[in-house]
């Protein structure tokens, strides 16, 4: 398989993994203080969908390590904080700092290196 079809496989699993953290958060209950709140989260749709999209990565995930190094795919998965620190900005309304933004930007340097001397 082409290196960079890895590549490309690998960030839509980072990508899926960063959707199923984005439904886990809009999922989650203020507080789960009972086995009634907790039976009521297994049920929740976001909560469901989120474990779907884990699913999806999982199984993107493991054809990308079958046909590539884990030295290659793994670091090219931490993609998915930038992706996360991004959906959350979109969507959860949080706040990206200039220090976090600086982490991000240096998560991206790595995943940039790691995918060009592939």
């Amino acid at each position: 398989m082409s290196i960079y079809l890895v590549i490309f496989i690998t960030l839509i699993a980072a990508l899926a993994a960063s959707s199923a953290q984005i439904l886990f958060k809009g999922g989650m209950a203020k507080s789960l203080s009972g086995i009634r709140e907790i039976i009521a989260l297994l049920k929740n749709k976001r909560i469901l969908l989120g474990v779907g999209a884990y699913a999806v990565s999982l199984a993107i995930y493991l054809y990308a390590l079958k046909s590539a190094p884990l030295s290659l795919v793994y670091p090219l998965f931490a993609s998915s904080f930038i992706f996360t620190a991004l959906f959350s900005f979109a969507f959860l309304k949080e706040k990206i700092t200039l220090v976090r933004l600086a982490g991000i930007l240096l998560v991206f340097v790595g995943v940039m290196v790691i995918g060009i001397t592939a």
